[in-house]
């Protein structure tokens, strides 16, 4: 897989606690590679990475990247051969209640990490996670493209936007002649899978609620996106960070990834769709419709990634019931079945290797 580019590497993640952030380093642990975490705490309970053990698996810093000169040492003394930056707040809601910290860790928290990577003296890949919400969304039908414009109308989005400006400036100014660092930004967003226990979001707070016998409260039934399974777009970074390595004309650029357009659903049909799996006598158990939007909600967003096939022939890998399947089994097994979710994850990652291969596409390779 990968070429076996991150065989005995040693990869740096922030955000490794986080639910994107602990499926990456479970799949960079198959890879084989020597990963180095940093975040600041363990953003929820229950928690996928200590459902899976990783701290005893991995090197384990509990540093806040805001905090430029831990950083900057960390960085100094591991000395990555890769790095993805997923540290963030993830939270819309966060940011409305709380928008200084929002920026501080989106925005500052980016520069923090692009300004440690400019010290490297070894060579380096560095992958730079943001979102789909960097766009300036206007909520039209087709898909934005990495060279639409950056904007956004809510805290969030706005810091999404300003870190991909803090990028670029940091790229023209440091980064163009350095002698030993790649960078590249990734962007994607509506992503579901097993494992994610963050607050306000939709997937968690259903299981949360199944688990109980309860109805989940929704705001948006009619909202639609583009959902997609979290090992998704991280096949997309895995794979940019492998072309990228051998690949200096890639330098400074930007990627999408993201589903297909056939997989955009409402709120309320992924909703009843992942409760086919919880055995509810009907679908009007499932869920119930509260009407209470309490902040700005994009009503769609979708992504152009036609950039990601073309360079490198990235597609994504499963399809929508795929996806469904996925998400509800790892959540019904962590809750019903007790089982060893560090086995049971494993085993979806094999599995959606075998999906890719079977596909043929590329990084399978």
């Amino acid at each position: 897989m990968f070429k076996n580019t991150y065989q005995d590497k040693k990869v740096l993640v922030t955000g490794h606690t986080g639910f994107k952030g602990s499926w990456l380093t479970a799949w960079l642990l198959k890879l084989g590679a020597k990963v180095v975490g940093i975040s600041k705490d363990i953003p929820s309970q229950p928690s996928m990475f200590e459902e899976l053990g990783l701290a005893q698996k991995i090197t384990d810093y509990r540093e806040d990247v805001r905090d430029s000169r831990r950083i900057k040492a960390i960085f100094e003394v591991e000395k990555p051969d890769f790095v993805f930056h997923l540290a963030a707040q993830p939270i819309v809601s966060t940011s409305y209640s709380d928008p200084l910290d929002t920026f501080s860790s989106n925005v500052m928290g980016t520069a923090n990490v692009l300004d440690a990577l400019r010290f490297l003296q070894n060579p380096c890949t560095a992958i730079i996670i943001t979102s789909d919400k960097c766009y300036d969304n206007v909520e039209w039908v087709w898909g934005y493209k990495e060279t639409d414009g950056l904007g956004g109308k809510d805290i969030y989005s706005g810091s999404k936007g300003a870190a991909e400006i803090v990028f670029r400036s940091y790229l023209f100014s440091f980064f163009q002649k350095h002698p030993f660092v790649r960078l590249a930004t990734a962007r994607a967003g509506n992503v579901i899978g097993g494992g994610d226990w963050a607050k306000d979001r939709i997937v968690p707070d259903c299981m949360k609620a199944w688990n109980e016998g309860k109805a989940v409260e929704i705001r948006s039934p009619q909202a639609t996106r583009p959902w997609q399974h979290v090992l998704e777009p991280l096949s997309g970074y895995l794979n940019l960070g492998m072309e990228l390595a051998e690949n200096q004309e890639l330098h400074g650029e930007s990627f999408n990834f993201g589903p297909k357009a056939e997989y955009s659903h409402t709120v309320k049909t992924l909703l009843e769709d992942l409760s086919h799996f919880w055995h509810f006598e009907s679908v009007e158990q499932a869920y119930q419709i509260t009407g209470n939007i309490p902040f700005h909600e994009a009503g769609l967003l979708k992504l152009n990634c036609d950039k990601a096939l073309f360079h490198f022939r990235w597609l994504p890998t499963l399809d929508y019931e795929q996806l469904i399947d996925f998400t509800s089994t790892w959540y019904y097994a962590f809750y019903k079945e007790k089982v060893q979710m560090w086995d049971f994850t494993s085993k979806q990652i094999q599995t959606y290797e075998e999906l890719a291969t079977q596909k043929q596409i590329r990084w399978t390779a």
